[in-house]
């Protein structure tokens, strides 16, 4: 028992510190993948999010909800397609998505935050100016519908609402200045918030522990490391815009990129205050 309780005490210390560090840190979390879908990881999720807020941190969430916004396509009977991990996305199917991640899941995380104590705030990126979005490029000739591209990012509307304390949630939705209304791969969203926040942190939600070499977890990538491993194709599918977003991120004034795997319960509490943290962690 008395082991026990020193090891409980060397992780409240080891936690302190980092505690102190973050104190009035802006930190992104792009939440997707399992920990989205799984009701206890969504109360895991939930629960360490307001804890930071607690702490003095300031936290912002970007989600996604591809799964999601598929299923509600098939149940409308539209065509669910992707090319090069890009959803084809009609006139109809983005009133589909735009109503599932603005409506929908949206709602459902702040409902989780709030109800364990946050003070959530759900934000389109249509709110504000926040995301001024351009229709993503044709690439070999293929048209990808109203799949759009970050043109520019107006984060006083985040600024606001952190500095009242509100906690804001983020749905991947752009808008063009000729008001049309795009889907944005919430990665790369997550990474131009991040950058234009002057975000201390940035923290990647996945299904995996991290990149894999050989089947071993790389605990650390240098920008230029993670580089190579992206044209050696040891990082590719899923993890490439993951990495490239983090990339963004580290190339333009936040500290550190980190993926980490939201199948492990309070993922994010062991990634920020224990010295080992968890995932791959993206440096400059």
């Amino acid at each position: 028992m008395a082991a026990f309780t020193e090891e409980k005490k060397k992780l409240l210390i080891e936690a302190l510190s980092y505690i102190k560090s973050f104190n009035g840190k802006i930190v992104v979390i792009k939440y997707g993948g399992a920990a989205m879908i799984e009701e206890h990881l969504k109360h895991d999720f939930a629960q360490d999010i307001v804890l930071l807020q607690s702490l003095g941190m300031l936290p912002v969430i970007v989600h996604g909800g591809g799964q999601e916004v598929s299923k509600a396509m098939e149940r409308l009977g539209q065509k669910v397609s992707f090319i090069d991990g890009l959803r084809v996305t009609s006139s109809e199917n983005m009133k589909v998505a735009e109503m599932v991640l603005s409506g929908t899941i949206n709602k459902e995380i702040i409902t989780h935050l709030n109800t364990f104590g946050g003070k959530a705030v759900g934000v389109s990126g249509k709110d504000g100016h926040l995301i001024e979005a351009i229709k993503k490029p044709q690439k070999s000739g293929i048209d990808l519908g109203f799949v759009g591209e970050i043109k520019n990012v107006n984060p006083e509307l985040l600024l606001v609402l952190l500095k009242q304390g509100f906690l804001p949630v983020v749905s991947p939705i752009g808008l063009g200045k000729d008001g049309v209304t795009y889907n944005i791969n919430a990665d790369t969203t997550a990474s131009r918030i991040a950058v234009s926040l002057g975000a201390h942190k940035i923290i990647f939600m996945t299904d995996v522990d991290g990149v894999l070499k050989e089947g071993k977890l790389i605990v650390q990538l240098t920008a230029s490391e993670a580089e190579k491993l992206i044209q050696q194709k040891v990082i590719s599918g899923g993890m490439a815009p993951k990495i490239e977003a983090g990339l963004f991120c580290v190339n333009n004034g936040v500290e550190s990129a980190q993926i980490i795997n939201g199948t492990d319960s309070h993922s994010v509490i062991a990634e920020l205050f224990t010295d080992r943290g968890i995932g791959t962690k993206i440096v400059l």
